[in-house]
């Protein structure tokens, strides 16, 4: 029977490795996929690995319907055994309920992989509803460290070096606010601790450099 299955875990805690490494074990056995993905670090239509492995993949913009996608490829006759949907925080509900019907109806497997929390430490969307109706949820047993060696939890976002909690989820292209300069983001991520404080390995860096008072007065 098929599945729809769900892979977590933090940034750094190799989701796309493993989802590449999904499907090159499926084709292998004959099998035939779909890759899809959604704002990926490299680019659109592209599903990427911090260790420098790529894919071509199909890009889900939020008007991207699976079901019909999936009706209209097997009824031109083409083949579809699974499908490998990265970065499946930034889907929608209704696209994450879009991949439940395919499994359910057509019998097609799906492996999506992506975040629980956004940088505000809220569930995004597509996971929320990932965690409520998949067949099995996986949390990947790679821990991502924060910078003081603990288990990171959190995904925190900075913008000019400084961390911050509010602001749009998805960000595309520069932070930026009228006549000033684009914002350089940047995400890290950290122990529930560090996350509460605001401290970043930057942060923390500076800190320590910091000369202490003299212990006069």
């Amino acid at each position: 029977m098929a599945e729809l299955h769900f892979f977590t875990g933090t940034m750094d805690s190799g989701k796309s490795t493993l989802a590449l490494q999904t499907n090159h074990n499926h084709a292998a056995r004959g099998r035939v996929g779909r890759i899809f993905t959604s704002h990926d670090r490299a680019g659109q239509a592209v599903l990427s690995s911090r260790l420098g492995l790529t894919h071509d993949a199909l890009e889900v913009a939020a008007d991207f319907d699976f079901w019909r996608y999936v009706v209209t490829s097997l009824t031109a006759g083409g083949r579809i055994d699974y499908l490998i949907c990265d970065e499946a925080q930034f889907y929608t509900p209704d696209q994450i309920d879009q991949l439940a019907k395919v499994v359910d109806e057509l019998q097609i497997d799906v492996f999506a992989f992506g975040i629980l929390t956004d940088f505000r430490t809220q569930l995004f969307p597509g996971s929320r509803r990932l965690v409520e109706i998949a067949d099995r949820m996986n949390v990947l047993q790679v821990e991502a460290l924060c910078w003081c060696g603990k288990r990171a939890t959190h995904n925190a976002r900075t913008e000019n070096g400084v961390m911050v909690t509010e602001g749009d989820v998805v960000v595309v292209g520069d932070v930026e606010a009228a006549d000033e300069a684009p914002a350089e983001v940047a995400y890290e991520v950290l122990c529930r601790q560090h996350h509460r404080r605001n401290l970043t390995a930057a942060r923390a860096k500076a800190v320590s450099l910091a000369p202490e008072p003299l212990p006069f007065g």
